[in-house]
């Protein structure tokens, strides 16, 4: 099977993290920071260890900033559902997916926040920066959005947001599930309050893997339970990470994220991203002389990811997806979970087909599905 689907999840996770996730079954068994014995100290020593990978690759506050999560969708709703209160006013982005949109409108139902929708331009970071900057209220407390879309592959400007934020006082959060590990975030650089990972990414750690990682507070708290700290008290801790890390850690998984971080540090972000899109500029040119229908502009460096939709004869995306399926290509198709990007595009009805080539992808793996849709009848 030839894997194109890898803004889903990396498709091959490398050597060095399968390692260390056998290695965390075998070896690091024991529940961290709830005992005294060795096994469990040498456990907490490791997922500490990784937190600190994590504070210095993204520049956090410190590692007891960097908290794990089930993934990015529960990461997302631990800042929304924990930052905002009624009468809070939100601005997202025109292309976020549904861990996004979902539970603000559940917020905004049940809690009566409200929140405005930022147009993203294709082609012009300061047009995108001026429209977040002219929907800001005086009760705007937070600026949500994706670094990057995963139906367009557009790059949203978060440093330059980052710096609007710092400038009127407002918080600032990102969705990294399409960026870490595949763009360079410092947090501190770019005034990211929150941001949100997914680890099975371009982190290359296994599925079920998330991060948070919080540099301001978290008010209110949906997830409650035992942290093996202030045990003797009826509510949850009021610090970072035992205040969103209530129960057992998935420490194999943990430790898949520590290994992951390392091989992208050798790999170079920028080399990943180097050759990750120009696997995806070669193949939109592919697309384009063959008729394909795409809706974004040539993926420019630094205006997109390596994420790339497209529709095929007029054909639902579902149809060529699942044809493609059956030659042995592995794209998404459909919505992609994030509609509202899909109303932004113009593709609510027919959704697209996604290819997302990723490190382990070669030339020869784009050229095979150009030559599948070639016999397309």
């Amino acid at each position: 099977m030839i894997y194109l689907d890898n803004a889903a999840t990396s498709g091959k996770k490398p050597k060095v993290v399968i390692d260390a996730v056998l290695n965390g079954l075998k070896y690091y068994s024991a529940n961290p920071g709830r005992s005294g014995y060795k096994t469990s100290i040498d456990t907490s020593m490791a997922v500490y260890r990784v937190r600190e990978k994590l504070y210095e690759f993204f520049g956090a506050k410190g590692p007891e900033n960097v908290c794990f999560t089930a993934n990015c969708t529960h990461s997302i709703n631990f800042v929304l559902n924990g930052v905002l209160n009624n009468g809070d006013h939100v601005i997202v982005s025109s292309l976020e997916h549904n861990a996004v949109m979902r539970p603000l409108h559940f917020l905004r139902d049940k809690k009566g926040i409200t929140f405005d929708v930022a147009e993203v331009d294709f082609l012009s970071p300061e047009k995108t920066l001026e429209n977040f900057k002219k929907l800001i209220k005086p009760n705007t407390k937070l600026i949500f959005t994706t670094h990057g879309s995963n139906v367009t592959g557009t790059i949203i400007p978060i440093e330059k947001i980052g710096n609007l934020c710092k400038e009127k006082g407002i918080l600032f959060g990102v969705d990294a599930a399409q960026t870490a590990g595949v763009l360079n975030i410092n947090m501190k650089k770019m005034n990211i309050d929150y941001l949100c990972v997914a680890a099975h990414k371009g982190l290359y750690a296994p599925m079920g893997a998330g991060v948070l990682i919080a540099n301001k507070p978290i008010e209110n708290i949906t997830v409650l339970g035992g942290t093996g700290s202030n045990s003797n008290q009826m509510q949850q801790p009021d610090f970072f990470p035992e205040r969103i890390e209530s129960g057992t850690q998935n420490v194999p998984t943990v430790l898949g994220i520590g290994a992951g971080v390392d091989f992208v540090k050798n790999m170079g972000v920028d080399n990943i991203y180097k050759k990750e899109l120009n696997h995806t500029q070669y193949v939109y040119e592919k697309l384009k002389k063959i008729g394909c229908k795409l809706y974004t502009p040539f993926p420019k460096k630094d205006l997109y990811l390596p994420v790339l939709s497209f529709n095929f004869r007029d054909k639902n995306s579902l149809e060529i997806g699942e044809y493609l399926g059956k030659k042995g290509i592995a794209v998404r198709s459909g919505l992609h979970c994030a509609p509202f990007a899909h109303s932004t595009i113009g593709t609510i009805e027919v959704g697209t087909v996604r290819i997302s080539p990723g490190i382990f992808n070669g030339i020869s793996d784009l050229d095979s599905i150009i030559n599948i849709l070639k016999k397309y009848k």
